[in-house]
């Protein structure tokens, strides 16, 4: 997932941040995207069950109990085991995590173990006292999915009511002093209410807004036709990050992140370059560091019956099962292909993803979508909405420069320019407007501002 808010609005104290050290262990949760040792934030989805019916559930839930679940016993060394591995982060999820009646125990223990702990919900079983029993077992955030307002969300999540008894859930979060976020999938069906559920996270002072792009997975599967066009998308997430910046400019404390597509990701950077190269410079370091899409690296899950997989998504396809080998194992295991392709598959990308200057960024995007429209895990991301002209396969331009202004007979600097937009910055030139593939000594404005980017200034 991207964060929007602190790439986009915090860039700097998010640098500086991270200037103390960047292993995962000392970093909040908001800054573990940005980790140098990788470890795996893990979705643990321990049910299946749900009494829900969600159009694009990854993980098609339904309302009956696995046979196979792993059990409590076997929960607990779970966790040990996650703990020995320095896991960072648990997801409970589900189905829905709080159907299934040890949660409060397992994760109880986790949070003894030093393990941050999350619960992914819909929010429809939190009631009574349910709110501080997620408090006071350790819970630092709950995440509540809603798809729309009112019957928009009911419609597509299988239930009259659900919109109203999932927002009260979230409420009651916030009443014992809980972080809170809503959760929004995007989708042709749900598009329209992008507007009015971020004005809800406004007006019901949430925390965090996490939208996700559809990934066609599960039933999710069944809406593939139903996906937004790439124009569409770009729409969507120009006005997610407008909103973000409003949020900030306004002094509301918001984290707004997206996920599920990491072109966000070098969308963010090219936005953020149209208007202030120095800070795209900072913005590209963090995406950097970030390294685009973690599935099998920094994202991990383990589903009900303990089968691991690259993350949610990747259902179809398991590396082992925590019942017969520990975790770390199991993770670490490069023999098996996939496994090992996700953890170095840069030289694998295919076509687009393959040759595309941002894979560093980006990581490739979701390798499960891929294989979802073309049958090959390492085909390019079909949602990937960048122009062939923004990932650098229609022309590609450089400039040099001496390294001493002035004096062409020193040593050239050569420096890529990733956007040609980045020229529009500068007075018309006959030199600059649109030069031709290639390699082009240079000086004026463009050589004062290379040199003062490349010096950090």
């Amino acid at each position: 997932m991207l964060g929007v808010t602190k790439l986009l609005c915090s860039t700097s104290s998010t640098a500086s941040a991270l200037k103390s050290g960047r292993q995962s262990s000392n970093l909040p949760s908001r800054l573990l995207q940005f980790s140098s040792d990788k470890r795996p934030v893990v979705v643990w989805n321990i049910t299946n069950r749900c009494n829900l019916h969600c159009l694009h559930c990854y993980s098609s839930s339904s309302d009956n109990i696995s046979p196979d679940e792993l059990t409590t016993e076997e929960g607990l060394r779970l966790i040990d085991d996650l703990s020995d591995y320095r896991v960072p982060v648990i997801i409970f999820s589900g189905g829905d995590p709080l159907m299934r009646a040890d949660l409060f125990t397992l994760a109880g223990y986790a949070f003894k173990k030093g393990i941050r702990c999350a619960l992914s919900t819909n929010g429809l079983f939190i009631e009574g006292d349910t709110a501080k029993k997620i408090k006071d077992t350790g819970f630092s955030y709950v995440g509540v999915s809603l798809d729309g307002i009112g019957e928009t969300n009911d419609r597509f999540r299988g239930m009259k009511g659900a919109f109203e008894k999932g927002l009260s859930g979230l409420k009651k979060c916030q009443a014992e002093g809980i972080t809170v976020g809503l959760r929004f999938n995007l989708n042709k069906r749900t598009m329209e209410h992008l507007v009015p559920l971020l004005d809800l996270i406004e007006t019901e002072g949430i925390d965090r807004g996490y939208i996700s792009h559809l990934v066609y997975s599960g039933r999710g599967s069944n809406l593939r036709n139903e996906d937004l066009s790439h124009e569409e998308t770009r729409r969507a997430v120009d006005y997610i990050f407008k909103r973000a910046e409003e949020f900030y400019a306004k002094g509301l404390n918001k984290e707004i992140v997206i996920g599920n597509n990491d072109a966000d990701g070098v969308y963010l950077y090219l936005k953020v370059l149209e208007r202030d190269p120095v800070k795209a410079r900072k913005v590209y370091e963090l995406l950097a560091l970030r390294g685009g899409n973690s599935s099998g690296v920094a994202l991990g899950n383990i589903d009900s019956r303990g089968n691991v997989h690259a993350d949610q998504f990747w259902r179809h396809y398991s590396f082992g099962n925590v019942k017969q080998r520990k975790f770390r194992e199991i993770w670490e295991d490069r023999s098996d292909p996939v496994m090992g392709g996700l953890k170095d598959r840069k030289a694998l990308l295919k076509g687009r993803c393959g040759k595309c200057r941002f894979v560093d960024i980006c990581g490739g995007n979701y390798r499960v979508r891929a294989e979802s429209v073309y049958g090959d895990i390492w085909a390019p991301d079909p949602a990937c909405y960048l122009t062939d002209e923004e990932i650098g396969l229609k022309s590609e331009v450089a400039y040099s420069m001496p390294l001493t202004p002035g004096d062409p007979s020193q040593a050239l600097l050569t420096l890529p320019i990733l956007d040609q937009s980045l020229l529009s910055l500068f007075p018309p030139d006959q030199t600059y407007s649109s030069p031709p593939p290639g390699t082009y000594p240079c000086n004026g404005p463009l050589h004062a501002f290379l040199v003062q980017l490349w010096d950090g200034g």
